[in-house]
């Protein structure tokens, strides 16, 4: 199986905690390099955000199972990217 090496994620979760828990909790995970976690929308009982995670092969479960203990539910999955290095979304004319 190919190696993770991105995945873009749409996530709903408590006000507490904080995103920045949910980057520190994310980015300690093996073969995470680091992660990025934006916050896209605050309501009254639930923020939406959008987790980045990237690395050398980690491990879905792993993440999605970090992201459930801290209160967090993933919405969608927005960007996938596996195999020996990142390949970026390119622009092409019916865009």
């Amino acid at each position: 199986m190919s190696k993770l090496r991105r995945v873009v994620l749409d996530v709903l979760k408590p006000h507490d905690p904080e995103i920045l828990e949910f980057a520190q909790k994310t980015s300690e995970l093996e073969g995470v390099k680091g992660t990025n976690t934006t916050l896209v929308e605050n309501e009254k009982d639930v923020e939406k955000i959008k987790i980045t995670v990237e690395g050398d092969g980690f491990s879905f479960e792993k993440v999605k199972e970090t992201v459930e203990n801290l209160g967090g539910s993933i919405h969608g999955i927005d960007q996938a990217i596996c195999g020996e290095r990142l390949v970026e979304e390119v622009s092409t004319p019916q865009d």
